[in-house]
């Protein structure tokens, strides 16, 4: 007969996959989808402003740089 207390009860997938992650930093599901969204926005907004730069060097001198250094701010001050 094999005892049921020595179990490992299993992980709720879901769970896994939506809510641990978020959790580790004290946000909801959607307000870590909030917060992924909005730093992809920028993200991409600073990777739009260095093609531009690359063809045209005299625009977005700093535009790129401006925003990385913004989102890393914000990510430090979740920490």
């Amino acid at each position: 007969m094999s005892d049921a207390s020595h179990t490992t009860p299993r992980k709720n997938p879901i769970a896994t996959l939506f809510l641990d992650h978020p959790a580790t930093v004290d946000e909801t599901y959607f307000q870590h989808m909030r917060f992924a969204f909005s730093f992809a926005f920028w993200l991409g907004a600073a990777a739009l402003a260095a093609l531009v730069h690359a063809f045209i060097p005299a625009l977005c001198e700093t535009t790129a740089s401006r925003i990385l250094k913004r989102l890393h701010t914000r990510i430090e001050s979740r920490h």
